[in-house]
């Protein structure tokens, strides 16, 4: 209890004092008022004016209490001096009343309004320091520019993802964040920016100070003043490289799990043409007038067998840089890898190619997206059913670039309506048994590193059913590659 005791004496002790400083300070500022009305000059004509200035002030810096008493004990003194009889508190006529009571009104107010404007400036305050601690302590690089692209602020999290101290970013320009072959992208937003545009967030790469390059989801926004123009743009970089690590283990799973899935298949394949050498090497043995020819017809089930095998390392070997391929030729190949599958189950496949339709990218990758499009199609129906693969030039549905739309069309059972929004969704998979649910998305995923597109669509409604895939792949296009 004592050591309550001695905290309320003390809040007391602490608030008397701070109430003697703010009414001292109301008193001692109508004392100056007065002191400057007695002095010779323009101002011993403007009490009122040096009286309200000292309301004024009090209310700015001392608060709204000490502004009323600085009222009151103004009023008194306009009446003292000021009204006549001067000197005395005696007024002889109503206008002298309505001028003190004028004075008392005008000062009370205006004390009011400059207290909230003191307020107002007080929250705003506030919520800039605020504000400036959540930018600080942002997990995400935030920094901003001048118009002209010249980095004003940089916060802690920035210097941990780039490798500049705040010291060293600001006043640098924005471009020497970006690699060389982006910085034509630095420009545009800031051109856009600069013209009052938006740019939508969007995933890119940037470089640190050592050189080293790392994914980032980038959002950048112009920065208005007071009057709306445009005085710089703001950005907040978040680092995507852990979650581009996860994408690639996700990815290379799947991968791996369609090569395995190859595995029936492609015994089935490689059966044939091992069990047609042995017998062809056992008739060279006992024929020798057509060893020749039996030993020619072996060596082409050598080489059916080699081919098999190089198909089948496509799927898995990861090349560094993309090259030229054409779509259609691997179609071919994957129909080739099935072949055996959809004999068995006697599917009808019908293939349409047009155009020259060689792309730019990564063969491997290609092949596990038709790996995939065509494994579902054939799932999804039942024995005797057709399937349609089309290869050709075209333009893109969006912003008309020229590139390759491949299409895989089958009649099977359909997706359900519920499903269409999920099926490009991680984990999300209809084969409870057997599917991973990684499919579609590792598939949507290599479409859009291509710079292409994807669309579906489907019907099981039991009057038609099937399910038809689009894809358009750019002919040239930037892979983003991690680091």
């Amino acid at each position: 209890m004592s050591g309550i005791g001695a905290n309320l004496k003390s809040w007391i002790a602490r608030n008397r004092y701070s109430a003697l400083v703010q009414y001292g300070g109301a008193a001692l500022a109508v004392w100056v008022a007065l002191s400057l009305w007695t002095l010779p000059g323009a101002l011993h004509r403007h009490l009122f004016a040096l009286l309200l200035a000292a309301v004024l002030f009090t209310a700015r810096f001392l608060g709204f209490g000490p502004a009323v008493f600085c009222s009151l004990v103004s009023t008194a003194c306009l009446n003292f001096f000021d009204v006549a009889p001067q000197f005395g508190f005696a007024i002889r006529s109503s206008t002298e009343l309505e001028r003190l009571l004028s004075f008392l009104a005008i000062s009370m107010f205006a004390g009011s309004m400059a207290r909230q404007k003191t307020l107002a400036e007080m929250r705003a305050d506030r919520s800039t320091r605020e504000m400036a601690a959540i930018v600080e302590d942002s997990s995400d690089g935030i920094y901003s520019t001048d118009p002209d692209g010249t980095i004003t602020s940089w916060n802690r999290a920035a210097e941990q993802l780039y490798g500049y101290t705040a010291e060293e970013a600001v006043g640098l320009n924005i471009a020497q964040l970006a690699p060389p072959e982006r910085r034509d992208e630095v420009e545009h937003n800031r051109e856009v920016l600069n013209r009052g545009g938006h740019v939508a967030s969007y995933r890119t790469e940037r470089i640190r100070k050592d050189g080293t390059r790392w994914p980032v989801l980038l959002s950048v926004s112009s920065l208005r003043n007071a009057r709306g123009v445009i005085v710089g743009a703001s950005a907040i970089a978040r680092d995507l490289s852990t979650e581009k690590q996860s994408e690639e283990a996700m990815r290379r799973s799947e991968k791996l799990a369609t090569a395995g899935r190859l595995a029936a298949s492609i015994a089935h394949e490689i059966n044939n043409p091992l069990e047609a050498v042995v017998n062809l090497l056992y008739l060279a043995r006992h024929d020798a007038s057509h060893a020749g020819e039996y030993l020619t017809q072996a060596e082409q089930e050598v080489g059916r067998v080699a081919l098999l095998a190089q198909q089948t390392l496509g799927f898995v070997r990861d090349a560094k840089t993309p090259g030229v391929m054409d779509p259609a030729v691997i179609m071919d190949e994957i129909l080739q890898l099935y072949s055996r599958k959809l004999e068995g189950r006697k599917i009808r496949v019908n293939r349409r190619y047009r155009g020259t339709c060689q792309i730019s990218g990564y063969s491997g990758e290609l092949r596990q997206l038709l790996a995939n499009l065509v494994v579902n199609a054939v799932d999804a129906m039942a024995d005797g059913g057709s399937l349609e693969v089309r290869v050709a030039t075209g333009r893109s549905w969006f912003d008309g670039r020229e590139g390759v739309r491949i299409t895989v069309a089958d009649n099977g059972s359909g997706i359900p309506r519920d499903h269409l929004r999920q099926i490009f969704e991680p984990f999300f998979t209809t084969k409870k048994d057997t599917g991973t649910g990684l499919g579609l998305w590792v598939s949507r995923g290599i479409v859009q590193k291509h710079g292409g597109s994807i669309r579906v669509r489907s019907r099981s409604d039991g009057r038609a059913t099937g399910t038809v895939f689009s894809i358009f792949l750019p002919r040239q296009h930037e892979i983003f590659r991690v680091a």
